[in-house]
């Protein structure tokens, strides 16, 4: 009997390379790539290199795919765009829609792979996207953007498993002690340290303007609105200010910022546009994540067209433009979209 065959992407971690093993032993037929995606000077010297020596050590052939131009057009040039704005992107979402399950899946056709696999840590059954069994690595929040129509080719070799299984499992076979070892990569793969040290090099972020509080009362000054997002308590000043105060508002057209105290942080309704649900969905109630590394809070939804009203049970701080309210059904992830 024929073997299936899975497309795996490979970025030479430990994540991907311990997904393409497993992936064999569950009798794929795997066939690798690494995706050349942003253009920082040098990671692509060392990361394909890595995934190279993944892919020799599992006996698959990997694939280079030289993507920088596509993914610049479509998830950097965004991301600068957004700060531009007074925005918080979210570029792991795009690139996710458009190169990692599109461009990727565009390939996996070429050389006729009927599945498609990554190292995210989530579930699915063909169907859905489901939170992965180590919710301290479940990246399901990230995927809410996809083409649904993708799903029923998707494989997540890790959603089961924990991290620190994946890497005693790396560090227990010989040739792969070094990708147990390896540094965590980090959130976004274009940012090193700090999303300013990237923007600085495509815009001016360096220009002091006006703190302004809720009556619009110029109360202190900041080094550049692209420094801030909605909730930061640091680096603007605040004339006679004892208690903490946090960026409610940013004003790109005027470099200025809006800071009131903690409790003005509160949000009780959110609107989102670009919907994106994995099934049909018009008024309902469900649970959504308005940033990744936070709790799902109870609301009431309701879709028009392309954009959605989010009306929460509980309060939320800082809600920020730009990122994503994902919506959760228990461990389901339903879908989501943009916060306007």
């Amino acid at each position: 009997m024929k073997k299936k065959k899975v497309l795996i992407g490979m970025s030479g971690g430990v994540d991907s390379t311990v997904s393409t093993l497993l992936l064999k032993e569950q009798g794929y037929e795997v066939e690798g790539v690494y995706m050349k995606l942003h253009s920082k000077p040098g990671y692509h010297e060392i990361h394909q290199a890595r995934a190279q020596k993944a892919a020799d050590f599992a006996g698959v052939k990997l694939h280079v795919l030289d993507l920088q131009e596509r993914f610049s057009k479509n998830v950097f040039t965004p991301f600068v765009e957004t700060y531009k704005e007074g925005r918080t992107p979210n570029p792991c979402a795009l690139c996710n829609r458009t190169m990692k399950f599109g461009a990727l899946a565009d390939f996996a056709d070429e050389v006729g792979a009927e599945y498609l696999a990554t190292g995210h840590y989530l579930k699915s059954d063909g169907q859905y996207l489901y939170q992965a069994e180590d919710d301290t690595k479940d990246q399901s929040y990230f995927l809410f953007y996809i083409n649904k129509a993708i799903i029923p080719r998707l494989v997540f070799p890790l959603g089961e498993r924990k991290k620190m299984d994946i890497k005693a499992y790396a560090a227990s076979i010989n040739g792969l002690e070094s990708f147990a070892s390896q540094a965590e990569s980090s959130e976004i793969c274009f940012v090193e340290t700090t999303y300013a040290d990237v923007l600085k090099d495509f815009v001016q972020i360096d220009q002091p303007g006006e703190v302004l509080d809720c009556e619009g009362n110029v109360v202190g000054e900041h080094k550049g609105y692209m420094h801030y997002t909605v909730g930061k308590r640091k680096g603007f000043t605040v004339k006679g200010a004892h208690e903490p105060h946090y960026v409610l508002e940013i004003k790109p057209d005027t470099n200025q910022i809006v800071v009131g105290k903690k409790e003005e942080l509160e949000v009780w309704n959110v609107s989102i546009s670009d919907v994106n649900f994995f099934d049909e969905r018009s008024e309902f109630d469900t649970t959504v994540k308005l940033r990744y590394r936070t709790h799902a809070v109870p609301c009431h939804v309701k879709v028009e067209g392309n954009k959605a009203q989010i009306t929460l049970k509980e309060p939320v701080l800082g809600v920020a433009g730009g990122q994503a309210a994902v919506f959760y059904d228990g461990d389901r992830m339903i879908g989501g979209g943009w916060i306007d």
